[in-house]
């Protein structure tokens, strides 16, 4: 059996032939951005949008289709951008309008489109609109805005209901009249800075419409839409207590049947996103939305990408799913079946900037909830060897399924979480909300490295770095990794350029049995996958002896297939 040469990493990659009638989301592979740990241009220590025009070649050589930027809206930054306070600024820590201008035409111009982060769940208090709110007075328009409500007990000194924030604590804040006496209660469902608005009132839905076009006139490609389960509330807002188990966006414990909070997954959040798909209609070209809805099952989460919707919506169980062959196998077909049977196409993420990495989340052995993080005092540190290989096996295994894809910087580098940040570096509001129970998410966001023996590992010439960056990043930076054929960065343009050339995400599935639950055995198009999620060694499967291997996530001598590996083959 032969091995396929992997493309020089200088040559341009190769444009897939165009198929009529299929959108370029169908199929995309596109790339997350969390701008402020990127690059940074200026050297304060604060990725910025400057900083990632100055990467965008190293992007379009990895072989992306698209680029996902987290928040980079004038904020307070209390929540890391997703605390708005004004949806139509850049924040200075970012840049300017102009940087965003020259940093979309620059990725349009390498054929990479653009896509914003949309968070219309909650405004930041700094908001001008909620600033007023607090100014006026109850059942004032202003406070219609906002989901005011007055408290229970004999003098309202109790929250109206007992929900908790996703950060921890309660999801209520009393606000306070000019002489100092308490006034009425706002809703919160994250941070107390971070105050809900009312959908349902007719200033809230006009202004993001508002923003859509803003951002869309400006040529954006499309909008990722933060919390887009969590919109609309149940009348009433009656208490609610989540199962034991259940993840603080509304995930489900395994073994439990889904139970629908009242703050999230409520049927007025389609009208919403009926509306938004007709403003995006409105404008030339394949705009796309992407719904951050944390709903169960896969069934109700694909009423969100219904055809006069959303185009895509972020695969979470797929992500949260063990490596585990039938665990795998299982959601890849109910993913498959619930997005196809709306006319959509299902996408496929394992990291983002909320949970752990899956270099070291897929080597954990203890349950670890969305948002809960792993720090210096987890009891489960995971085995950072064994998770590298579970997440290269993983990845590869993931980019050969049809739909669409997410890659969240630096996983393509092999970056494991960062584990031993110091408490006074931390900076995430689940930290100081639990009063360090939970580590949170500071441990997927640490600055990417790009050279190895730069300052900040290339992220910043001065060394400034917002969060401190590990001592022994250097053999995971791109520079260090680039042209080796045994890297993960390598692996990754490998896949890519396959994917890209064989049409695998307008392809389509053919299981085939491996006698041996824990090997995924499939076909897509003239590529057949082999994934060994056992703790054993395997055998390639006998039809694939003389085939020629085009991939593998970790070296082995022909014929075998080792634990914890994926292999590609190029069948006829």
């Amino acid at each position: 059996m032969t091995h396929a040469t992997a493309p020089s990493p200088d040559a341009p990659l190769e444009a897939s032939a165009t198929i009529d009638g299929a959108e370029w989301w169908r199929s995309a592979v596109i790339y997350q951005i969390y701008p402020r740990s990127f690059a940074d241009a200026n050297g304060d220590g604060m990725g910025d949008l400057a900083g990632i025009t100055s990467r965008l070649d190293a992007l379009k050589q990895l072989g992306i289709d698209a680029i996902w930027l987290s928040p980079f809206f004038a904020s307070p930054q209390k929540d890391a951008g997703y605390d708005v306070s004004d949806y139509c600024a850049v924040d200075p820590l970012f840049g300017t309008l102009e940087d965003f201008d020259t940093m979309a035409d620059a990725a349009h111009a390498r054929g990479i489109r653009v896509i914003v982060d949309l968070v219309p769940n909650n405004s930041s208090d700094q908001h001008e609109w909620f600033q007023e709110a607090l100014a006026a007075a109850p059942g004032s328009p202003e406070r219609a805005r906002y989901i005011f409500r007055d408290g229970r007990g004999e003098h309202g000194e109790e929250a109206p209901n007992n929900w908790d924030s996703v950060f921890g604590g309660p999801a209520w804040t009393r606000t306070a009249n000019a002489d100092g006496s308490p006034d009425q209660w706002y809703l919160h469902l994250f941070d107390s800075s971070q105050p809900d608005f009312d959908w349902s009132n007719a200033d809230v839905r006009r202004m993001f419409r508002d923003v859509l076009r803003f951002w869309l006139d400006r040529g954006v490609d499309g909008f990722r839409v933060d919390v887009a389960h969590g919109l609309v509330k149940a009348d009433g807002l009656p208490d609610f207590t989540p199962p034991v188990g259940a993840g603080s966006m509304g995930g489900q414990a395994a073994d439990e049947e889904p139970v629908t909070a009242p703050y999230w997954g409520q049927e007025g959040v389609h009208e919403i996103y009926r509306e938004w798909n007709q403003v995006l209609a409105e404008y030339d070209g394949q705009r796309v939305l992407c719904a951050e809805a944390w709903v169960d099952p896969l069934e109700k989460m694909a009423l969100w990408v219904r055809s006069d919707e959303m185009q895509q919506a972020f695969n979470f169980p797929y992500l949260e799913t063990p490596w585990n062959g039938p665990a795998l196998r299982t959601i890849i077909d109910k993913s498959l079946a619930a997005f196809s049977s709306v006319g959509a196409p299902s996408t496929w993420v394992l990291s983002n900037h909320d949970v752990v990495r899956h270099a070291s989340r897929l080597a954990l052995t203890a349950e670890n909830p969305q948002g809960h993080g792993i720090g210096p005092e987890t009891g489960d540190r995971p085995d950072r060897e064994l998770g590298l290989r579970r997440a290269r096996a993983a990845s590869a295994l993931m980019l050969a399924l049809p739909g669409g894809a997410y890659i969240y910087q630096g996983e393509e580098l092999g970056l494991p979480e960062a584990i031993d940040l110091p408490d006074e570096a931390r900076q995430d509001p689940t930290w100081f909300r639990t009063s360090g129970e939970r580590y949170g998410r500071d441990g997927c966001r640490v600055p990417i490295p790009w050279e190895a023996d730069a300052p900040a590992y290339g992220f910043s010439e001065t060394g400034a770095s917002w969060l401190p960056q590990p001592e022994d990043w250097g053999p995971y930076a791109r520079a260090s990794q680039r042209g080796d054929a045994d890297s993960t960065l390598e692996l990754y343009s490998r896949a890519l350029w396959l994917r890209s050339t064989h049409q695998l995400g307008l392809g389509a599935i053919e299981w085939h049995d491996a006698g041996d639950d824990s090997i995924l055995w499939f076909s897509n198009g003239p590529i057949t996958v082999v994934a060994n999620t056992g703790v054993t060694d395997a055998v390639v499967p006998t039809p694939l002896r003389d085939a020629t291997r085009i991939l593998a996530s970790s070296p082995h001598d022909e014929g075998a297939l080792p634990a914890d590996t994926t292999a590609w083959f190029l069948t006829p």
